[in-house]
């Protein structure tokens, strides 16, 4: 299988999975609480998961400018960044877009559980991203 057909399959999969989720506790909970979902659900499937992911932030010439953690890398290739409010904000797009760029990483699922229904955007960044040689990929 060809490796943009398996990151569709994977985002599919994180999709269907976070409908069930959010079909089963509705919304109201703490971001952590659809977190921890999403990382106990795709790994009973066998799909692996990893959790509050740290991420360093650095400029143009290796200087570390900041720490962050990404919310669920899924399989080693999917970063989504999970929300709970009434409805995703550019902010948050943003938020996204920039994990992409510092993890190097091409997509991404935002998804939204703060609302009566569920919101999942999918965003992909060209791998020709310029690579500063002391950033190590995830």
């Amino acid at each position: 299988m060809a490796q943009k057909e398996s990151i569709f399959e994977l985002c599919d999969q994180v999709r269907e999975t976070a409908f069930e989720l959010h079909c089963f506790l509705r919304h109201g909970y703490k971001e952590s609480i659809y977190e921890n979902g999403l990382l106990h659900r795709p790994s009973k499937k066998g799909i692996p998961a990893v959790q509050q992911v740290p991420l360093q932030v650095m400029d143009e010439d290796g200087t570390v400018l900041g720490n962050l953690e990404i919310d669920l890398v899924v399989a080693g290739e999917l970063v989504v960044e999970i929300k709970a409010c009434r409805t995703i904000a550019p902010e948050h797009t943003a938020q996204l877009l920039g994990y992409l760029r510092a993890c190097r990483k091409e997509h991404g699922l935002l998804i939204n559980f703060g609302a009566s229904k569920l919101e999942i955007r999918k965003y992909a960044l060209s791998k020709e991203l310029p690579i500063h040689p002391e950033s190590a990929p995830l």
